[in-house]
């Protein structure tokens, strides 16, 4: 008899690196649920709580927090546990009045990474495509599933929104340009964060843009993988411990040399 439907279970050895399950600790991991963002691309509240932040100890604990309501994503409260939580997202916590952003660290790996509340007010949106809608509406699609009519008409694709959570309305925008703030949210980079020097285009194939980070190392990457944060040299969401900045094993050895 053959499969029917979509499959219900993940197995451990198969869930995403960034996740940093352990391979011996049983044989299952919780599935993300369909939600604004991709399975591979995202991480359970789940495993937020039991895993990373260690308000849980076992499955049980992390769902009985959960459908008390006390998780809210980006100002809505939560109570499916494997709810996904991606890119950019502001978990808070409502008992511990704490707030964290999801960023990526220049390993790729999802950083829990706390901000105050006035930072946990508003969240950057990369623009997927600007459309027209039915009686000639015109919207933009975000990268976090959200639909919003009426945007400025300077706004183009790939540029990066600044959203109010409480309203969901646009209150400042990034554009794609050259000498604009940008994180890796993809591919070998992932994590690092630069200034955009210049664009190739490539008909029939992916766009590069090339990026230079504060310590003059340059790098490229596809412009599918580009987040503008910021204008100029200020980013507009403060960043994890490392700033961004991927270190080569000679300056890695130079920082933490051996111990004798």
């Amino acid at each position: 008899m053959g499969v029917r439907g979509r499959k219900t279970g993940l197995k451990r050895i198969n869930a995403p690196r960034h996740w940093m399950l352990d391979k011996m600790g049983g044989v299952w991991a919780p599935k993300p649920s369909s939600g604004p963002h991709k399975s591979r691309e995202c991480v359970p509240l789940i495993v937020l709580l039991r895993n990373r932040l260690k308000y849980a100890l076992t499955y049980h604990e992390a769902k009985m927090i959960v459908k008390q309501r006390l998780v809210s994503v980006d100002g809505k409260a939560r109570s499916d546990m494997r709810y996904p939580a991606g890119f950019m997202d502001v978990v808070s916590l409502a008992k511990t009045d704490e707030h964290f952003r999801l960023l990526y660290d220049v390993r790729g790996r999802f950083a829990i990474h706390r901000i105050q509340a006035e930072e946990a007010k508003y969240k950057l949106c990369r623009v997927r495509e600007v459309k027209v809608g039915p009686k000639k509406v015109p919207y933009v699609i975000t990268h976090d599933g959200r639909t919003i009519r009426y945007p400025d008409p300077q706004i183009k694709a790939n540029d990066t929104l600044k959203i109010d959570i409480s309203t969901g309305k646009i209150t400042d925008f990034f554009k794609f340009d050259s000498g604009n703030l940008a994180m890796v949210i993809g591919g070998k980079n992932t994590g690092r964060v630069g200034v955009v020097t210049h664009r190739e285009r490539h008909p029939g194939s992916f766009e590069i843009v090339y990026i230079k980070d504060t310590n003059g190392h340059s790098f490229a990457t596809r412009m599918q993988y580009v987040f503008i944060i910021g204008k100029g040299n200020r980013p507009f969401v403060s960043l994890p411990k490392s700033k961004g900045i991927k270190l080569s094993i000679v300056e890695q050895r130079e920082k933490h040399p051996p111990k004798k």
